[in-house]
Formats: structure tokens, sequence, C-alpha cells
């Protein structure tokens, strides 16, 4: 227990001295390896074949994580904010080391329902409170720039794929002599599969403890150097009080975010979930050919995932500037048009398509990293982390929903490898309505409601003068 007490909150406060910029190194630290659910794809085929079971049957493993992250943090919000940033990254990196060394196990074993209770389940939990555990503190340090201190956290969980992809066929090749890691086709037998997860769990451990320990909060009353806390007061929707997550979800103002974060994530996952058969379906021929190569719509997907952290980093920073509200009515806005573009000219030319989908994945990260930001105009810092835990059940929603939409619209236009870019466009202009539905939610979000908010000291006192 005495050992287990140097995570407490208590022992995590930072000296006099200690410079806020250490604090999204340590974030960045569990990001980039939570951010490896993004990579899945690297082994999925491998583990078809070694499970010998369908394409479904493997891809549930993702569906179980992603959809475990959004309940853990939803329930394990108020959990993270009481104990603290430390305790919770630590409690993260058991979950996910965890995650991988039981489905190590289901692999090795021939047992697929452990993969499922590993990677999946044990797994999903170490994603939800990993992926929560830094904001509530990021927004503390940085009360001046909230959206450039989140950005530079949450951009991790995007680009952890793109550290994460070489590296695991990588070591899928150093495993298996008969791998090629730069033939997509190449499929690693089981031994191989079970060193890869081994590895990645012991090797994500170490790396997560980095960000355990040199993670800190703020002291009581510290605020940056130059920074009046007053001019918050100037900003439109920006709150100097402060609202509980129980209350928050009372609010309208937490259900119009709710429904904002639903249409951008459903969208960008709308354009992620089929990137590299798309591409290659737009530019089908009438010989049932098509001129982009598999190795070029595997180059796409990296294009995507490039735009997908830069946009987590650079659009959540230019809220900064120009407001949370603003920047979604950007993200929303301009994605219909990206949208409806990308159905009516996106076939024209190879270049046009990259684009049109290269700004949509930019909204896509840019909507993740800014709404923690948004939350804590909104709200507050009371307790954001935990109101963002709650709001991240969006983010579940939104994993079944958009590849529901695309792949429903697909199946009834025939057989993957077959179709065309018209077989896209149902689907697409489908994405602009929804994003238009988000694009008026944000539209209708005004400042909460004073009944919401924490009763102060003062206000407790003034009441009871009256």
């Amino acid at each position: 227990m005495g050992i287990l007490s140097v995570l407490d909150r208590e022992h995590s406060v930072a000296p006099p001295g200690y410079s806020r910029w250490l604090i999204p190194p340590a974030a960045l630290a569990v990001h980039l390896c939570i951010g490896q659910a993004y990579a899945t794809s690297v082994y999925k085929t491998s583990l078809v074949q070694h499970f010998d079971a369908s394409q479904t049957a493997i891809g549930v493993i993702f569906s179980i994580a992603i959809v475990m992250l959004g309940l853990s943090a939803a329930i394990g919000g108020t959990w993270v904010e009481r104990n603290g940033p430390r305790k919770a990254m630590f409690v993260s990196a058991s979950f996910w080391a965890t995650g991988f060394l039981v489905g190590a196990l289901g692999i090795g074993t021939g047992q697929l329902w452990l993969v499922y209770l590993g990677y999946g389940v044990i797994g999903g939990i170490g994603l939800g409170i990993g992926y929560i555990s830094p904001v509530s503190t990021l927004i503390k340090w940085f009360p001046d720039r909230p959206g450039l201190a989140t950005g530079l956290a949450i951009m991790g969980f995007g680009g952890g794929a793109l550290v994460a992809s070489p590296l695991s066929r990588q070591l899928l090749g150093l495993y298996d002599d008969g791998y090629d890691p730069n033939n997509s086709a190449s499929v690693a037998d089981g031994g191989a599969l079970v060193a890869l997860f081994l590895t990645l769990g012991i090797g994500y451990f170490l790396i997560m403890m980095f960000g355990v320990f040199n993670i800190r909060v703020p002291a009581e009353g510290w605020k940056p150097d130059g920074f009046d806390p007053s001019t918050v007061k100037q900003k439109a929707l920006v709150t100097t009080a402060n609202v509980s997550a129980a209350n928050a979800i009372k609010t309208p103002q937490f259900w119009l975010l709710w429904v904002v974060l639903l249409c951008n994530v459903t969208a960008g996952i709308g354009i992620l979930e089929q990137a590299s058969p798309m591409i290659q379906d737009f530019f089908r021929g009438a010989d049932g050919k098509s001129s982009v190569a598999v190795a070029a719509a595997a180059g796409f997907v990296g294009v995507l995932s490039i735009f997908n952290m830069a946009g987590r980093f650079g659009w959540s920073t230019t809220s900064d500037l120009i407001g949370r509200k603003p920047i979604y009515a950007l993200y929303l806005g301009a994605g219909i048009i990206a949208y409806a573009l990308l159905a009516t000219v996106g076939h024209t030319s190879t270049i046009v398509f990259v684009l049109l989908a290269a700004v949509i994945l930019s909204f896509y990260g840019g909507g993740f990293a800014t709404v923690p930001a948004y939350l804590r105009d909104l709200f507050g810092t009371y307790q954001v982390g935990a109101i963002h835990g709650r709001l991240l059940t969006a983010w579940s929603a939104a994993g079944v929903f958009g590849p529901l939409i695309i792949n429903g619209f697909l199946d009834r236009e025939g057989k993957p490898g077959t179709l065309t870019e018209e077989a896209y466009s149902p689907a697409l202009f489908t994405m602009v309505g929804v994003l238009a539905i988000g694009f008026v939610a944000n539209l209708l979000i005004r400042p909460v409601s004073e009944r919401f908010h924490e009763k102060s000291s003062s206000t407790e006192a003034a009441e009871a003068a009256k």
C-alpha cells in the first residue's frame, strides 16, 4: 500500500518552478501507446488465417475495444478526477498491457474469445481511462491555451498508428522469417503474433510509465505567469464558474455537444473505415480495373493518418484564437462542402480526391482534440475530465453508425472490388445530412445556466445572509 501511495494525487503536486511544458510529453507518452488501436489492420489478415475465422469475427475485436473505450471513459471519469492523473495513467497502462498479454494467451491457445476478452474488453478499459486521464490536468496547466494543450496530447492518439503500423510489421518480420513487412498480403504465423503481442504489451507498459512518473498537477491557486483569469470572462461561451459531471448531463449544452461530436466523428469514420477500397473504386475503369494500385491505396491511408494527426494539433490550437463554436462551425460547414464535392467531382482527379478526403480527416481529428477545450469553456475545470468521459459515448455510437451507413449503402450496390464512384454517392450525401444536423446543433449551443453552477463558499455565504 505504501508503494502505491506514490500514485495518489497529493503526491503528484508540482513543486514551485515546475515547467508546465513537461506535462504534454507525459500525456503524449500515454496517447501514443493507446493510439496503437488504429493499427490493428496490420495483423488482421494474419489473425483471420490463424483462427480460420471470418473478417467480421476478427473485426469484432476492434469494435469491442472502441465500445469499451467509451463505456470506461464514461463510467470511470469521476474516479479519474477524484484520484488524479498519475493513478489513472497507471491503471490505464496496467489494463492496456494486460490486454495484450491475455490476447497473446488467446492466440497461443487458439481461443479467440480470450482475444476478445484481452485486447477487446481489458485493453478497451485501458484505452478509455488512458484517453481521458491527462485531459483535466492539461487544461488546468494551460488555462490560457487549452486547445493547444489538449491538441498536443490527443495528437498522439491519432499518430499512434503511424508508429505502431511499421513497428508491428518489422517485429512480425523479425519473429517470422516467412513474413514480408513490405507486402501487405503477407501473413505471419501464430508464434510471431504471440511474440508481437507480448512485445507490445511489455513495451507499451514501460513507455506509459514515463508518463505516470512525470505527470504533475498544479498547486492550488497556481496560474501561468502573466495570465489574468478575468480576461476569460471577455470571451463568448467561456465561463469562470464550474459545473459538476452529474449536473453537466442535465444541461442541453452537453447533449447538443454530444450530437456535434457524434456527427463529426460519424462523417470522419465514413472515410477512414473505407479509405483503401474507396480510392480504388473511385478510379475503376469500364474494364473493372482500378488505376490506383494497392500499394498507392495503402499510401493514401498513411496520408489520411498524417492529416488526422495534424488536424488534432493545428485546428485545436486555432480554436484558442477564434473560439470553439466557430471552429466547429468550420469543421461541420466546410465538411458539408467537402463531402458534397467528393460525391460530385471526387472522381475527376486523384489529387482532388486525396485533398478532399484529407481535409475531412483533418476535421475529424480536430473535432476530437478541440472537444475537451469546448467542455472547459462551457462547464469549467472542476470535473471536465469526467464530463469528457461521458461525452465520449458519442464516439462509441459513431463507431457503429459510421460503418453501418457506408457499408449499408455499398452492400446494396454490389460486391467489393466491383464498385465505382457512383456506388458511393448515396452514402456520401447521407454524410452531408449528418454533418448538417451537427452544424445546427452547434449553432444552438449557448452559455450554461447559472442554476447548474457549483456554489462557491462566497456564494453560499451571500445566500445565507439574505
